[in-house]
């Protein structure tokens, strides 16, 4: 299919949204680089101050839209894992992707990225310890040994790391205390939950200092898979951290590793209809199954590290380098079709990895402050899968169908970036970046059909038939992306700014695709190399950004709110998607490619607001306090032009994936001294209205709007020796879609028969967001 260019409507709007500051003590608002979450002595305690732009500032003087959590907020409200994050940032959605553990789905202000083969660039870049992960796979984090978590919304690039058209999400761990320490936390609850994480460091010199943490994290399932006679939904993780600091003064080094091991079982949908050929029936609870794809196991081995280090040339100019290098393996099997035959079976291989390096040079004087700096990425992509069709080889007299698609893709590419803010005067300054970016994507395409069984990739006895993709090609893709504001403080309380700024993600090829599909694109009578490459490729996007704010600190730094309206120019959209298709003239599909195209431009407009008010403090005793957090996200996405694979315009028949309209929260930490501790209790209720999984709409699979209600109490020693703490999460045990697959027509309007366009049961299928549990959480200090 052809890519198609398109203009975006000459239109800015300006309204006002949020970005809010928690006051109470463990929860803040930062913003997204190096940023230290302290508190000063002046006012009531509770300014924060950052270093986003290089340089120590109070969040309140930095126009960037971020949120953040800090590691004691993360612990006191027993968040488990990086995706639970999402229900206390407005405009974002963060979820497990469909068939797999730890595999994330990100999505900020309507950018994202759900499939996650190789060959896509992620919409929404995740950091850990500042190293860009280039793939989402093994990325949905389990949350200890944290600092804080950062979530900045918006195109970012022009003062670290990766280019990111949607947002960032940075992951970063704790630095190593000065003194020897030994910390102990464990957890217990729901579904057989058993957790233990083990943290030790000591100073080995006055410069040198080492640390390590180790984590078991276990839980049964959900659910049965019961075909298989397993768990579905359960945990089976093994991890360690381990760091090595040293600090000399002008001379900062940090050497840091993680390892994870997942060997969980495989996550199997839950049918949301009959089988259409056997007439199996919806099972009673979502998180059953009766998958019975087992030829490979579900694992996933992720491991990588980091070389941070900063050098001060001079009392202005400061040098630092970022070294990273990253690499995973995973298998999974995904029956798509959810039921014991193989009707339509995927068991898949994915192997990434790695290696960054990223300088900057850092600069801060009276009037101006900035940074210059340059950043490398060399990767590998490999994904590997079957595509088993048995019971369709069986009704047209085959010994099993199966089509096998590998896709290898490299992606080198080198940026360099600058960001300067200069202060015109006490209270006006403007800040200008840009960023120019050099991607080069190399992909090998293979697609072979076999019968007989799966392939030898799967220690199967099927027989290659024919070849229906081998194709290699490569492109480099260009762009200089700016970003531009300026701030009015007409006193330190206040701050006004506007900010536009521009992000871009590289094209690519869709490792799915099949060179026999591509039509005569070029109109010269034969379907050539030209033809192929042009079907595969899909172009570059683009995002320009607006945003207006205003940030306050009121009532004597008590209440703090921020608030912020942007407007999004969203343009050459990549829609990734699959399609059956009949690979051998038959009249049956018998497999699923992918089609690829910038096929849409868009708008997305929207409002966000977040803040906190210290309602009371000293109401129940010396340091009891009460205080109340909030965040608002509305959204209003749309599509101007949509070209579908016919090359008609259906912009008003297709909808954002995964982007409500509306999200938000309210939340309130009460702490009361008793004995020699203090009785914190933690509320919060999120909200997510109505949300599509796909750009089609699909009644089964489009999640109605919800709430989920969490609270905590935790008890903490005043010496900070032990704490204890109870939590429930999704206490109402409110059952909801978080993904699905969908390969059928029909349905609609109800009555209507379902038709399968994949496989001859119909694969429509859910996964579903976590149940309600209860457990406690226990902690030693030594």
């Amino acid at each position: 299919m052809t890519n198609h260019v398109f203009r975006s409507r000459a239109l800015l709007l300006a309204g006002c949204a949020g970005l809010g500051i928690v006051a109470a003590p463990a929860a803040a608002q930062d913003t997204e680089a190096d940023v230290t979450a302290e508190e000063l002595s002046e006012d009531s305690g509770n300014t924060i101050v950052v270093t986003a732009r290089r340089r120590e500032e109070r969040l309140l003087d930095v126009p960037i839209s971020v949120t953040a959590l800090s590691g004691e907020t993360l612990q006191e409200q027993g968040i488990l894992e990086l995706t639970q994050i999402g229900q206390q940032v407005p405009n974002i959605t963060l979820e497990v992707s469909r068939g797999t553990n730890t595999t994330l789905t990100a999505f900020i202000r309507g950018v994202g990225q759900q499939d996650p083969v190789a060959g896509f660039e992620a919409g929404v870049g995740l950091y850990i310890d500042d190293v860009y992960l280039n793939r989402p796979q093994a990325a949905v984090l389990d949350i200890y040994n944290v600092e804080r978590i950062e979530v900045l919304r918006g195109p970012q690039g022009t003062l670290y790391g990766r280019n990111t058209i949607g947002g960032a999400i940075k992951y970063v761990t704790a630095e190593l205390p000065d003194e020897t320490s030994l910390q102990i936390r464990g957890a217990y609850g729901s579904y057989d939950q058993a957790d233990l994480i083990v943290t030790a460091s000591t100073p080995i010199t006055d410069n040198l200092k080492i640390g390590a943490s180790g984590a078991r994290l276990s839980r049964g399932g959900f659910g049965e898979n019961l075909t298989l006679g397993t768990e579905n939904y359960n945990k089976d993780v093994w991890a360690a951290r381990g760091t090595i600091e040293f600090d000399s003064g002008p001379v900062f080094v940090r050497l840091s590793g993680d390892y994870v091991k997942d060997n969980s079982e495989a996550r199997q949908g839950h049918r949301l209809i009959p089988g259409l050929l056997t007439g199996a029936p919806v099972l009673d609870d979502v998180f059953d199954t009766r998958a019975g794809l087992n030829v490979v196991d579900q694992e996933v081995e992720a491991y990588g590290g980091a070389l941070n280090i900063a050098v001060e040339l001079s009392d202005t100019i400061t040098l630092k380098s970022i070294t990273g290098y990253r690499e995973d393996q995973s298998t999974t099997p995904i029956d798509f079709d959810s039921l014991p035959a193989a009707d339509l079976d995927v068991p898949a291989i994915y192997e990434n990895d790695q290696f960054s390096q990223e300088l900057q040079l850092l600069y801060e004087g009276d009037r101006l402050s900035g940074v210059v700096g340059f950043y490398y990425l060399n990767a590998n992509a490999f994904t590997a899968f079957d595509v088993a069709l048995f019971n369709t080889g069986a009704a047209i007299g085959l010994p099993g169908l199966n089509a096998q698609t590998l896709g290898d893709v490299d992606t080198e590419t080198w940026s360099v970036f600058a960001d300067f803010t200069y202060d015109l005067t006490d209270t006006i300054s403007v800040s200008l970046g840009g960023r120019y970016t050099n991607d080069k994507r190399t992909s090998r395409v293979l697609r072979t059909t076999f019968i007989g069984g799966f392939s030898d990739l799967f220690d199967g006895a099927g027989v290659p038939i024919a070849v229906t993709s081998d194709f290699e090609g490569s492109e480099t893709f260009e762009d200089f992306n700016p970003r531009a504001s300026i701030s009015w403080q007409p006193n330190r309380d206040h701050n006004l700014y506007f900010t536009y700024s521009q992000g871009f993600k590289g094209g690519g090829f869709d490792p799915r695709g099949q060179t026999t599909a591509a039509p005569d694109l070029d109109g010269d009578g034969d379907v050539d190399f030209d033809d192929q490459f042009e079907f595969l490729r899909f172009a570059p996007e683009t995002v320009d950004s607006f945003e207006l704010g205003w940030k306050a600190s009121l009532l004597d730094n008590r209440v703090n709110i921020s608030l912020a309206g942007f407007l999004s120019q969203y343009n050459d959209v990549q829609i990734p998607g699959s399609v059956g298709v009949d690979t051998n003239g038959d009249g049956v599909n018998d497999s699923f490619i992918g089609i690829t195209s910038n096929a849409a431009s868009a708008d997305v407009n929207g409002i966000e607001f977040e803040g906190n008010a210290l309602v009371g403090k000293d109401f129940a005793g010396a340091g009891s306090r009460f205080s109340v957090n909030w965040s608002l996200g509305v959204l209003d996405a749309q599509f101007n032009t949509f070209i579908d694979a016919f090359g008609n315009d259906v912009a008003d028949q297709r909808v954002f994936q995964n982007t409500p309209d509306i999200t938000g929260h309210m939340g309130f930490n009460l702490g009361i001294p008793a004995g020699d501790g203090m009785f914190d209790v933690i509320g919060l209720a999120s909200l997510r209205s109505d949300a599509s999984q796909f750009e089609v709409p699909n009644p089964f699979l489009d999640q109605d709007g919800f709430v989920l209600v969490d609270a905590s109490i935790v008890y903490t020693a005043d010496d900070g020796f032990y704490s204890i703490g109870l939590h429930g999460k999704n206490l109402f045990d409110k059952e909801y879609i978080v993904a699905g697959y969908n390969f059928v027509s029909g349905g609609t309007p109800p009555g209507t028969p379902f038709t399968p366009t994949l496989g001859l049961e119909g694969t429509l299928t859910g996964f579903y967001g976590d149940p309600r549990r209860i457990y406690v959480t226990a902690q030693i200090n030594f």
